[in-house]
């Protein structure tokens, strides 16, 4: 595998959403609109988009299917509902996971009365369709990765304090992404809402220049 280490700065994310609703949305790779043919996917990733959602905002009853749908609330409390029957608040601290399968249709608002701000990851799932599932992990801890095997991946939450340092994973994809903070990865420096997209590197870790908050994807085919 060739060797990479790819950094995408937070402002040359795609905007998107409603800013006129409450809604605003930067997106890391091809969305809707903003087609790139050459920015699909990443390992298993097929999106990670930051939304910002003002309290009584939110996204209408959707569609998704084929996609391990992940979600980190930063700030703020996000309701879900879908039509499987579930609804849960998700608040900072908890990962969110929604397996379309052959199709699922989901709501998701900010019903509190503080600004919103959660990230939401999708991966492709190795074996398409299926029945859709649901799940709300509470309190994740650093030391506790959440595994999604139908995607082949495994998402570290990472918070360091300044000073501190932490072993990238040993993988063949690996995505950085920085929600707080400062890092350092090699030479480069990297702030909230950049990315790094490294594929066949071992041996690397980051230096937390700053506080820092970080979700770091594991990724084998």
């Amino acid at each position: 595998m060739e060797r990479v280490i790819d950094v995408r700065r937070s402002g040359d994310r795609y905007p998107g959403g409603e800013p006129g609703a409450g809604i605003e949305s930067r997106h890391a790779f091809s969305f809707g609109p903003h087609y790139d043919p050459d920015n699909l996917r990443f390992g298993a990733i097929l999106a990670c988009n930051e939304e910002h959602l003002v309290p009584g905002a939110g996204f209408d009853e959707h569609p998704h299917s084929h996609t391990e749908i992940i979600t980190w609330v930063v700030t703020g409390e996000l309701t879900h509902r879908d039509s499987a029957g579930h609804t849960s608040v998700v608040r900072p601290g908890d990962v969110q996971r929604l397996s379309s399968g052959g199709g699922v249709r989901h709501v998701e608002r900010n019903d509190g009365t503080e600004p919103l701000t959660f990230i939401q990851m999708w991966l492709a799932p190795r074996d398409p369709g299926g029945d859709p599932a649901y799940e709300v992990v509470h309190g994740i801890a650093d030391s506790t990765p959440y595994d999604v095997p139908a995607a082949g991946a495994m998402l570290h939450v990472r918070r360091l304090a300044t000073g501190e340092r932490a072993e990238l994973p040993t993988a063949q994809y690996v995505y950085l992404h920085v929600v707080r903070g400062e890092v350092r990865l090699g030479d480069v420096e990297l702030a909230p809402g950049d990315a790094a997209r490294i594929a066949g590197e071992t041996g690397l870790e980051v230096l937390a220049g700053a506080e820092a908050h970080l979700l770091i994807w594991e990724m084998n085919d």
